[in-house]
């Protein structure tokens, strides 16, 4: 199959998938009468009509259900009632095999994956071999939750609604009594079965391909559009583009002039600027060696010391001795802690421009 056979193919099944989808909200929208199938014995059912319309004092019927077949003929009210209905048919809970699962509580936002995941570890069956549901969970000590999982085999409940879409109902629900539900109790939905009507969906589909050709023409038509479009903007642009270019030049002439002068600037602060490194030897060659600094500021031509010396008001005649500095004095007070080897200096000193000439 070529490529493009593929493409056909997958969308000719997204358009079918869309239809019954579609068809489905459509059915559910409308209004559809409601009959409950419960067995009360083997493949013995009890026929019970749960909407209060037209058809609600319908009395109940026994009917027998095997192999896909209804056993008899169902009376001419029964048959239109079921014909579009929306059936639910009750299973004995002998039917099904019902398991307890303990989970995390955090685990209930992902309770569909969880429960499809184990089905195959606590039925004899796999996920797609079985139909089933599990109970609303329940909270349980220990940040966890209590819930029970009824399933049971596909093949099991196939005769059951080929025989129930054989009268024509438009969906079926197969239930069961829940664990310790009482008998006036909701029953537990376990599966849902839709048998969509072939012609509402054929011309479901024909529309959609419809849609879908008219959208297509519409995209034709718009690329056409735009790629007029695209030539008028693109001659636009060059002119643009060369009107920038010509901007360009003049001002690059400009800026030239304007580099220079930063170019000098630069050259002019990287020789008159002390640098912190040169000031730093210059520093370490007048401290003694009971002197050592802890902290080491360069602020322009403002120099900041802190560290620790045996005699700090030596230290600023030091400094003041030093070419390189001048203004030396304390900008904080001199301290001695316990656990100190000596005295905590803070100094601060004018830098000379004496390092700017590489001195």
């Amino acid at each position: 199959m070529t490529f493009l056979g593929q493409i056909i193919d997958a969308f000719s099944a997204w358009i079918d998938s869309v239809a019954t989808t579609i068809h489905s909200i459509f059915d559910r929208l409308g209004s559809q009468p409601r009959v409950r199938l419960v067995e009360e014995a083997p493949d013995t059912f009890t026929l019970h009509m749960l909407d209060d319309g037209k058809q609600g004092n319908l009395p109940d019927h026994h009917i027998r259900m095997a192999g896909g077949a209804i056993g008899e003929a169902l009376p001419p009210e029964w048959a239109t009632a079921l014909r579009g209905s929306r059936a639910e048919l009750v299973l004995r809970p002998a039917r099904f095999l019902f398991r307890p699962l303990e989970l995390p509580k955090r685990a209930t936002e992902y309770l569909e994956g969880i429960v499809r995941s184990q089905i195959d570890r606590l039925t004899p069956w796999t996920a797609n071999e079985a139909v089933y549901s599990w109970t609303p969970p329940v909270d349980a000590s220990s940040d966890r939750i209590h819930l029970t999982i009824a399933a049971t085999a596909r093949t099991m409940v196939a005769p059951y609604l080929q025989a129930i879409a054989g009268l024509g109902a438009a969906s079926i629900v197969v239930a069961t009594a829940a664990p310790g539900a009482g008998p006036d109790a909701v029953p537990m939905r376990v599966f849902e079965h839709r048998t969509p009507s072939a012609i509402d969906v054929g011309r479901i589909r024909t529309l959609l391909v419809a849609v879908f050709l008219l959208t297509g023409l519409l995209a034709a038509v718009s690329i056409g559009v735009a790629s007029v479009a695209g030539d008028s903007l693109a001659t636009e642009q060059q002119d643009l583009q060369r009107k920038i270019s010509a901007r360009r030049a003049a001002m690059r002439g400009g800026q030239d002039a304007i580099g220079a002068s930063a170019l000098q600037l630069l050259e002019r602060r990287k020789h008159t600027k002390p640098s912190s490194v040169v000031v730093l030897e210059a520093l370490s060659r007048l401290l003694p060696d009971h002197t050592y600094v802890t902290e080491f500021r360069v602020d322009g031509e403002k120099l900041q010391v802190v560290g620790l010396t045996r005699d700090a008001p030596s230290l600023i005649e030091l400094i003041e001795q030093s070419p390189h500095f001048a203004r030396a004095t304390f900008f904080a007070a001199t301290t001695r802690s316990p656990g100190d080897a000596g005295e905590r200096f803070h100094i601060e000193a004018r830098i000379n421009p004496v390092f700017g000439f590489g001195t």
